[in-house]
């Protein structure tokens, strides 16, 4: 099943993965509805945190997830006290799979606040040739991090793992485009059905007081 799903994500990749979802000057929404500007996963994953969490979905190969991060930094600004805010890298064919590794090794190495805009600007800005483990190496080195180190920790069984939870998450969440966001593991929405990207932003804030009040109930 898992292989037939990937299969079709990367079927999908051309027409939907960085589907288009420019921006558009509209109005503040405030009528948000369930089924048109956002999806109710049918089996929610509420995080163990027991915290609400805001997830974004993402690639680095993908420009629309480039387009998106200033609003991504907007939404955790905005974001309230106590609500959390993570990247999950998503493969939906094998070239992303070494940024996805990237991300994780990134992570876990401590330089990607200093990092995740940095590696988007090298390659949609400057479309510098970053395709292995060992191109992304030399990114890191950039930045302080010792290129066997990056590689190891790249390939480790700690990563491997990540990898695979972020699989069954992305099939958990019927993940079809990126960006897209899912808030408290129950609610999915993209840009295209928001109404653009700072629509997303609004959107998601939405959501994340539904959930907030909800527990306090």
């Amino acid at each position: 099943m898992l292989k037939r799903l990937m299969f079709l994500f990367a079927g999908l990749l051309a027409v939907s993965a960085c589907g288009a979802q420019d921006d558009k000057a509209a109005a503040p929404k405030t009528d948000w509805k369930e089924g048109q500007h956002y999806i109710v996963l049918a089996k929610p994953t509420p995080p163990a945190s027991g915290k609400v969490e805001v997830t974004e979905v993402f690639s680095y190969a993908c420009p629309h997830c480039a387009h998106f991060q200033p609003f991504a930094d907007q939404l955790k600004a905005k974001l309230p006290a106590g609500v959390t805010f993570n990247y999950m890298p998503v493969v939906f064919n094998p070239s992303w799979e070494p940024l996805a590794r990237a991300f994780y090794a990134a992570q876990s190495l401590g330089v990607l606040d200093k990092t995740h805009q940095a590696l988007f600007d090298a390659l949609h800005r400057d479309h510098k040739p970053l395709r292995s483990i060992e191109d992304l190496a030399g990114f890191y080195a950039g930045f302080g991090v010792d290129p066997k180190n990056f590689v190891s920790t790249a390939q480790s069984f700690v990563v491997e793992g990540n990898l695979s939870q972020g699989r069954e998450r992305a099939m958990a969440y019927q993940i079809e485009s990126t960006p897209t966001l899912v808030i408290n593991g129950k609610y999915r929405l993209d840009a295209a059905s928001a109404g653009g990207q700072g629509q997303a932003v609004e959107l998601a804030l939405f959501l994340v007081n539904k959930e907030l009040a909800a527990k306090k109930k």
